[in-house]
């Protein structure tokens, strides 16, 4: 890879990692918020749970997607996939 690839590949990853950082305050705060609302409405059964769990599981995959090594391909990657192909 050139560095104008390298470049843009970091860039794409700060700026992915900027946004989940983003995504956790949003979820915080889209959290006290419900549980607040529950809270003055009675605090019957806690609904907030299930707001709070999906934007959970939204964070999970968004993890993955930041923190995780797919996407990026090396050069030696493909290499030892050239490799298992030609002794398959």
């Amino acid at each position: 890879m050139n560095d104008d690839e390298l470049r843009s590949i970091a860039t794409k990853r700060l700026k992915a990692r900027a946004d989940f950082y983003n995504y956790l305050l949003v979820w915080l705060g889209v959290s006290v918020i419900v549980t607040l609302v529950w809270a003055l409405s009675g605090m019957g059964y806690f609904w907030p749970g299930w707001v709070i769990g999906g934007m959970g599981v939204a964070a999970i995959f968004q993890a993955i997607g930041v923190f995780g090594r797919h996407g990026v391909i090396t050069d030696s990657a493909i290499d030892a996939e050239m490799e298992r192909l030609k002794k398959g």
